[in-house]
């Protein structure tokens, strides 16, 4: 078909002629007052946009010319050049204006659940936790009947280790059981916080002269938290004023019941000093460790966790590594979290001797890694280090967030059945009403437990154990110092803190409910240093200034700073660049702005803009 325009004749391709038909008769039938052939909605071609792209990149996905682009986002107040980059959002809006339609690209990855076969037995991994004065390292001397006490400062662990003793099980039989050598609870916590959970068996040692102290009952509460079996090792009943009745009277109070009470707990009297019950706390070990009928998968590749890493002098980079499946060979290649590559060069064991290959349950120091490991990472053998460098570009994992609205919002879609909290208060006073109050809120459908509760700021501990947990830490009356709070920043927990123990129970009885509101926050956009004042009225100025930091939009709302003082605010109503009127101005460019406020501005003033956001995770 061939159509006339108004200057020149034009041959239609099949599709356009096609076009042209519809239009001709959609007009025909307007004017003959018939109803048109329905035309139905164009179908936009959808295009994955990461969160953010360079414009070059978006013109090569699109298929665009780059200065289409370009003026595109000009048009939308958005100047940007050809190695500039732009968010999603800006993307999304240049594309459904070229008839495309942006989606979030996503990278997934891979997770494949590993299912291990052919399991055989295992040795047990103990972990030995307890009072700092109670006689830890003294019992794994005794235990190990090697002496490293004396070489350590104040008899006080200064490392993370892992140690394997040989004992014989029911039938007689020798096998091995490994010990690991924490320097507290601390650690223990911080490696289930890595989704690790690797020990079998929990001794607590508590001095029978002392009894339950305050690290006594951190200890238990991640105990309780790991749901690991515990042996209380009553520690130093050689001493004086020993009192192991005593102790077993404040341990069941925490709910640690002895057995000949009736309870579940097994509990050793031992003098590690002078090796008294050794023998009989290494027996109840292998009792409780065959009762579990502890296996792993011996064959295949290997995956252990960090328990200890450090730079080694002539090596580099060194960890001690815990393994849990599989076996692992000199030479192996291996990514240890999310950002250690390893070839492991040699390997030894908890005496230092050099082996070629170490089976599940072994401790065993390697060398050969790109950097120095986390303690607690996971450890996964690769193919081969390209492998590695692949799997690191994939794992953008991200902590899982921590906060009363998550919560909220898990309850009431009926996701959360126990509410789980770490309390900490000023006093002993506030503390044990809190709890009592709390404890009274649990209904049949939601229950509420308390895992760790005492007096005193929130430290990494709880941090900790909040992320091994999944638990909400609530705060009453407490301070807590920056380098805390940037580190529930960082992993995505928020510390609710109050005042006041009535609006604290009361935010708990919405939590319960699912009626939690979201929380509306300010999220600074964009600042401006004000160079000039042009015109004012009682509630309206207009001002020339340059943006210092981000970026400032037409309608934005903003505060405004005398001197570093905020002394008022405000809205911007329009946004002025050279004598155009733009809808955003971004950081270098120097603008007019016209703004509704009834605050003085001069020059030097700061112009910050911001926009309230809902906030629910």
């Amino acid at each position: 078909m061939v159509y006339l325009g108004r200057n020149r004749r034009q041959k239609l391709s099949k599709k356009q002629t096609k076009a042209l038909k519809k239009e001709q008769s959609f007009k025909f039938a307007q004017r003959t007052n018939e109803p048109a052939a329905e035309v139905k909605p164009t179908i936009k071609t959808k295009i994955e946009i990461p969160k953010i792209i360079t414009v070059r990149k978006f013109a090569e996905i699109t298929g665009k010319p780059i200065t289409e682009i370009i003026k595109k986002l000009m048009n939308s107040g958005i100047m940007a050049s050809i190695n500039e980059s732009i968010d999603f959002d800006s993307a999304a809006i240049v594309a459904d204006d070229m008839g495309f339609e942006a989606v979030p690209l996503v990278q997934k990855e891979e997770k494949k659940e590993i299912k291990h076969t052919n399991l055989s037995s295992r040795s047990p991994i103990v972990v030995v936790l307890g009072h700092v004065d109670h006689g830890k390292t003294t019992l794994l001397d005794a235990i190990r009947k090697t002496d490293i006490v004396s070489t350590e400062s104040g008899g006080i662990t200064q490392h993370i280790g892992a140690y394997q003793v040989v004992w014989k099980d029911k039938k007689n039989q020798k096998k091995p059981i490994t010990f690991l050598d924490t320097p507290g609870h601390e650690a223990f916590s911080a490696m289930r916080a890595h989704g690790t959970n690797i020990t079998d068996v929990a001794i607590l040692v508590v001095a029978a002269d002392d009894g339950v102290m305050p690290q006594t009952k951190e200890a238990i509460s991640h105990i309780k938290a790991a749901n690991v079996p515990v042996i209380v090792a009553i520690n130093k009943i050689d001493k004086p004023d020993a009192n192991a009745e005593k102790v077993e009277r404040e341990l069941a109070d925490l709910g640690l019941v002895p057995e000949k009470w009736g309870g579940n707990t097994i509990m050793v009297p031992v003098s590690a000093k002078n090796k008294i019950g050794i023998d009989s706390l290494l027996d109840m070990v292998m009792l409780v460790s065959e009762m579990q009928d502890l296996k792993a998968q011996f064959d295949g590749k290997a995956e252990a966790v960090v328990i200890e890493s450090h730079m080694q002098q002539g090596v580099g980079p060194v960890a001690t590594i815990l393994i849990k499946h599989g076996t692992l060979r000199k030479g192996d290649a291996l990514l240890i979290g999310n950002k250690v590559i390893a070839k492991v060069k040699y390997m030894v064991d908890f005496t230092g001797a050099n082996i070629d290959k170490a089976v599940p349950s072994s401790p065993v120091r390697i060398a050969g890694l790109s950097d120095i490991p986390q303690f607690g990472d996971q450890v996964v053998q690769v193919s081969n280090e390209r492998e590695a460098k692949n799997r690191i570009n994939l794992n953008s994992k991200k902590s899982k967030i921590i906060n009363l609205h998550k919560f909220s919002d898990a309850i009431k879609s009926g996701e959360l059945k126990t509410l789980s909290i770490i309390l900490k208060a000023d006093t002993q006073g506030s503390l044990e009403a809190i709890k009592n109050t709390l404890e009274q809120l649990s209904s049949v459908k939601i229950k509420i437990k308390i895992i760790s509760s005492g007096v005193g700021s929130v430290n990494e501990n709880d941090i900790n154990l909040s992320i091994a947990t999944n638990a909400l830490i609530l705060g009453f009356k407490i301070k807590v110092s920056e380098q805390i709070n940037s580190m529930a920043k960082e992993k995505n927990i928020k510390i609710e803190n109050y005042d006041i123990i009535y609006r604290l129970i009361e935010d708990i009885q919405k939590a319960l409910v699912g009626m939690i509101e979201p929380e509306k926050i300010k999220v600074i956009i964009g600042k401006l240093q004000v160079l000039k004042m042009f015109y004012k009225t009682h509630d309206r100025k207009v001002i020339g200034g340059k943006v210092i930091d981000g970026k400032l939009n037409e309608g934005d709302n903003i505060n405004i700073y005398h001197s570093q003082e905020p002394v008022g605010k405000g809205k911007i109503l329009s946004l002025h660049l050279e004598k155009n009127q733009v809808s955003q101005v971004t950081n270098g460019q120097e603008c007019g702005l016209a703004i509704s406020t009834k605050v003085g501005i001069k020059s030097g003033d700061l112009i910050e803009a911001y926009k309230e956001e809902l906030v629910k995770e």
